[in-house]
């Protein structure tokens, strides 16, 4: 996986649906996981109040289900950034068969809560985000 972020999972039991594979909520969950692990890097934090970015839209493309203690790799990247706003993709793979579950896209605003505003994308945060890119091949 290209991501410049990854992160172990391994399916539980609450995660599944009547039918015995994980539910379609919980990849959001997951990717929430990944994205709060990787945005504190990112921003050089320790706590959810470090994060100035809340999520304006949230899509999944579901592509092979995951079954109850399946060991999974999330990954997570910054793709586009914006004036406002900037992009997340993911990725969750099932490393045993090299299979590709899903994939997903989050968008992020950037965003100040004592003015309940948003705000423009931090340079340092475009800075530490074209770096790690840059490791992954993925420079702009």
């Amino acid at each position: 996986m290209d991501f410049p972020y990854t992160m172990p999972l391994r399916v539980v039991f609450r995660d599944l649906d009547a039918l015995g594979h994980v539910n379609n909520a919980v990849y959001l969950t997951y990717f929430e996981h990944a994205r709060v692990a990787y945005g504190l890097q990112l921003v050089g934090g320790s706590t959810l109040t470090d994060l100035a970015f809340i999520v304006a839209e949230a899509t999944v493309t579901y592509l092979k289900p995951a079954h109850y203690d399946d060991d999974l790799l999330l990954g997570v990247r910054v793709g586009n950034i914006g004036t406002k706003s900037f992009v997340m993709e993911y990725g969750l793979e099932r490393p045993a068969t090299g299979d590709v579950l899903a994939r997903g896209r989050t968008v992020q605003v950037w965003f100040n809560y004592e003015t309940q505003r948003s705000e423009a994308v931090p340079a340092s945060f475009r800075q530490t985000v074209e770096r790690d890119n840059e490791r992954f091949g993925r420079g702009r």
